[in-house]
């Protein structure tokens, strides 16, 4: 069997789908996408589909090599984001070939399903409590919100006491066991973000999520010194190396690497089994597709450290389309007590609906995140 041709499909909300074809009318797909650059990423994913056209798409470690090592300039969002989607469309095909699930290629499940989280409030955080109690109503265990909006180096404390503000709203609607992530999102800087970590204790989150930017991460060191909350970061580190030295420093709690934008199935199975090796969750980041979803799903079943994953569904970014809508059977995503199972079909365990994928291309997306500025018109964080 050998890689006969591609196509690339931009489709609303902000995805980029990638179906890989063989020469015996075997598919695969992918999502290689970074949010707000999909276009790069679709330049990034023709350059290297030059080398796997009449390959085999079998020999996905070698590949996944070829593809990372090939280049004397590596890693990265855009490069890896390319990567990941090539990747998930091979074990797709791999799959669909051995008619098998991705997770049995890995070495069977360790788990019949995982905990979902969903996310509320918006980019701004407002109503977060009517939010949450909105869906812990539905089932869920667990939700996630953005900690803040603009936020300086220094800044007041009033912003402080909006954050506690929320969070304690959130608590209060919906008691005091269901499990809460805030979301710095990289938006505070250390200094405030040493404080934010502290103030939030009572309210005991699940976890604080990216309280720095990763490029910063040597500030984790104090910020873990300061508080008993559980610390997670990992959306904005793209290959096993990126993870390794915050691995080896002991700071982080939880890891969140992205199947979409750190490499795939291949690495990604790899990171989290390294963050194993030193006691550290693994939460994989997804606000994302239903192809990234699957594709977490499959590696999440695999690894004995996975114990949540963050999911799109009714997603603030979600505007035009969502989750379900790409898929010939939505409940396979069926979210039950705050769980979804691992999907059992062959391949990624999802069936592309590719009419609707070709219909919804034709109109495509331009996405971008706001550019954010602080009152005295500097540059924001977002």
């Amino acid at each position: 069997m050998k890689i006969k041709s591609y196509e690339l499909f931009k489709v609303q909300p902000r995805w980029l789908f990638l179906k890989i074809e063989t020469d015996e009318g075997m598919t695969g797909w992918g999502e290689p996408v970074v949010e707000g650059r999909a276009a790069t990423v679709e330049a990034a994913v023709h350059e290297l589909m030059e080398y796997l056209i009449g390959k085999d798409p079998f020999h996905i470690e070698d590949h996944w090599n070829v593809l990372y090592r090939g280049g004397f300039y590596r890693g990265g969002p855009i490069l890896m984001s390319a990567i990941s989607g090539i990747d998930q469309a091979l074990w797709d095909i791999l799959g669909k070939y051995h008619n098998v699930p991705v997770h049995q290629l890995l070495g069977g499940k360790a788990r019949e399903k995982i905990r979902v989280y969903s996310w509320i409030g918006g980019d701004r955080p407002n109503e977060v409590g009517a939010a949450a109690k909105q869906v812990v109503d539905k089932g869920f265990t667990a939700v996630k919100m953005n900690a803040t909006d603009e936020m300086q180096y220094i800044d007041s404390f009033e912003k402080i006491d909006r954050v506690l503000s929320n969070v304690a709203a959130i608590r209060e609607a919906v008691g005091p066991y269901v499990g809460i992530g805030v979301d710095f999102h990289g938006r505070v800087h250390k200094p405030m973000a040493k404080i934010l970590a502290k103030e939030l204790e009572p309210f005991k989150p699940m976890f604080i999520e990216e309280p720095v930017l990763p490029e910063n991460n040597e500030a984790l060191r104090e910020i873990a010194r300061n508080t008993a909350i559980p610390i997670a970061t990992g959306e904005r580190m793209f290959s096993k190396w990126d993870f390794k030295q915050v691995l080896v420093d002991g700071y982080v709690d939880i890891i969140q690497p992205d199947l979409s934008h750190a490499g795939g199935i291949t690495e990604c199975k790899k990171i989290l089994s390294m963050a194993e090796a030193f006691d550290v969750a693994a939460a994989p980041h997804c606000p994302l597709g239903p192809i990234a979803l699957a594709a977490c799903l499959q590696v999440d079943a695999t690894c004995h450290n996975a114990f949540i994953q963050e999911q799109s569904l009714g997603i603030h970014y979600n505007e035009g389309s969502d989750l379900l809508d790409y898929l010939v059977d939505g409940s396979v995503f069926h979210y039950k007590d705050g769980y979804v199972d691992i999907p059992n079909k062959p391949g990624l365990g999802i069936e592309i609906n590719e009419d609707h994928v070709r219909k919804m291309s034709e109109t495509g997306h331009d996405w971008r995140n706001p550019i954010w500025r602080h009152q005295d018109n500097s540059v924001a964080e977002w």
